[in-house]
């Protein structure tokens, strides 16, 4: 008989599409941390879900909370940062995560199998989404050490603020 590693109680994952620079964003960010953060939790995992999609449904299942961390859609200077909860998403109709239908669509069908873990998104405002490159635009990259910060705040603490940070 096999064993299986019990997952970690809270997850950070990054979503985006790297080819499109900014809207990497939350991948380039979650492998920050992953290589420069020491002495995280052990209850804490990081993960690149990249443009995943509904592949991500069974690396977020039995988590208690998961921190997503993504490019925003919305009207505010690039690497401004944004921390609310995932409920937030389906408030607003499709305003915010340059990926929230398939955010929502995701914590939908989590939902679905009867879990509901707290979910607490963390965005920064892209400045270059069309671009075929790999890397963030200058902007954002001002923003990561802040947002890392958060990041951690989010994943460590049980708290969250709704507003824009």
């Amino acid at each position: 008989m096999r064993n299986f590693e019990e997952k970690k109680k809270i997850l950070i994952l990054g979503i985006g599409n790297i080819l499109h620079k900014d809207d990497g964003l939350g991948v380039f960010i979650v492998n920050e941390i992953d290589a420069s953060v020491q002495n995280l939790p052990e209850y804490v995992e990081v993960a690149d879900g990249g443009t995943l999609g509904y592949d991500l449904l069974p690396l977020m299942s039995g988590r208690e909370k998961i921190v997503i961390v993504d490019a925003l859609k919305v009207e505010d200077v690039p690497g401004s940062i944004y921390r609310f909860p995932a409920k937030h998403l389906a408030d607003n109709n499709n305003k915010f995560s340059l990926h929230d239908m398939g955010v929502k669509k995701i914590i939908n069908m989590l939902t679905l199998t009867g879990e509901e873990p707290e979910i607490e998104i963390i965005g920064i405002v892209p400045e270059d989404i069309n671009t075929m490159e790999i890397g963030v635009s200058e902007s954002v990259k001002k923003s990561i050490p802040k947002a890392v910060e958060y990041i951690l705040d989010a994943a460590v603490k049980k708290h969250v603020i709704n507003a824009n940070i």
